[in-house]
C-alpha cells in the first residue's frame, strides 16, 4: 500500500463533485481522512482551467481553491525544475501536463516514498511508471 497518493485532476474534479466516474478505491482512498494526498500544482492549474471553462459542476476556481486549500491532507507538489527533469523519464505519458503530474509521483520515489497515482488516463496506467488506483 502506498503512503501518498498523487493525486491526478480528473480525480478531484470528480471527487468533489461526486460524480460517479470516479472510481471506488480511488474515492475510498480520498474519502479517507488519515490518506496523504499529493497534488501536483499543474494539476491544480488544470483543475482551475477546467472550471473556469465550465466543463464541471463546481460553480467557480475560488470554490474549487477554497475546498482543496481547506484540506489539510493535500500537500501541493511545486512545477519547478526539478519536475520538469523527471518528466524526461517519463516520455512514455504522452501529454505534457499528465507527464508533469506522473514526474511529481517519480520525483517523491526518489525521495524514498511509497507513491500511488489516483488516475483513470489510461496513458498513465499504459506507461506503468507508478501503480494506479481507480476501481
Amino acid at each position: 500500500m502506498a503512503s501518498k497518493y498523487i493525486v491526478d485532476t480528473h480525480a478531484l474534479i470528480w471527487y468533489l463533485e461526486s460524480n460517479p466516474r470516479l472510481g471506488a478505491a480511488a474515492k475510498a482512498i480520498l474519502d479517507d481522512l488519515a490518506s496523504e494526498l499529493v497534488f501536483p500544482l499543474i494539476a491544480l492549474a488544470e483543475a482551475v482551467d477546467i472550471v473556469d471553462k465550465g466543463r464541471t459542476k463546481i460553480a467557480s476556481a475560488p470554490i474549487l481553491l477554497n475546498r482543496v486549500l481547506n484540506d489539510p491532507r493535500f500537500d501541493f507538489q511545486p512545477f519547478d525544475l526539478a519536475t520538469l527533469q523527471t518528466s524526461l523519464h517519463a516520455r512514455a505519458v504522452p501529454e505534457m501536463h499528465d507527464r508533469l503530474i506522473v514526474a511529481a509521483g517519480l520525483l517523491l520515489q526518489q525521495q524514498g516514498e511509497s507513491v500511488a497515482i489516483l488516475t483513470r488516463d489510461v496513458s498513465i496506467t499504459d506507461a506503468a511508471l507508478l501503480p494506479v488506483i481507480w476501481d
